[in-house]
């Protein structure tokens, strides 16, 4: 069965999950960022079938996440590397470990930790911060129409805002 397309949505999340909405693209996504870059690589390290890697690689290719190369003569062997368009995932990916590790963690604790190469010191965990680099809560924000937003989306920030006025209102 297909799903439905996310991609003529007027919606970042939505046009994001177009291209990595299954849980095989972030896998091998984290897998790219750990050095895998050949095809048995990926597939020995995700334990996917074959075919399932190849769909997954291609959207990847096509999406402008991965970059392939030939890596014979023949151009039969092909490397995969990520763009810097795959490059900025890395703290989306960062947040989801911490997220995993906080919410959904193994028995043992957190399988993989993140360090600084320089220091091997454990990376700070994620947080939102404002222009100024203050940190800020979820209850400290709220979605406005951005410069992209079409009629339909500004009415609905609207409704949105009037919402959050209204518990604030209660609040006071």
């Amino acid at each position: 069965m297909r799903r439905t397309s996310f991609a003529d949505m007027s919606c970042s999340i939505a046009r994001t999950l177009e291209l990595l909405g299954d849980w095989w693209t972030f896998l091998i996504v984290r897998e790219a960022f750990f050095g895998s870059r050949k095809f048995g690589e990926f597939e020995r390290a995700l334990g996917i079938a074959p075919n399932v890697l190849t769909q997954r690689l291609t959207k990847l290719v096509e999406g402008g996440i991965l970059v392939v190369e030939a890596t014979s003569a023949s151009g039969k062997a092909l490397s995969y590397r990520l763009s810097p368009k795959g490059r900025d995932l890395f703290p989306v990916l960062v947040a989801m470990l911490q997220w995993g590790d906080k919410h959904a963690s193994a028995p043992k604790g957190p399988p993989v930790r993140i360090v600084a190469r320089r220091t091997g010191q454990e990376i700070a965990p994620m947080v939102l911060r404002s222009a100024n680099g203050e940190p800020l809560d979820v209850s400290e924000v709220m979605p406005v129409p951005g410069p992209g937003a079409g009629n339909a989306v500004r009415q609905r920030m609207t409704e949105i805002a009037e919402r959050f006025a209204a518990r604030q209102a209660k609040l006071d």
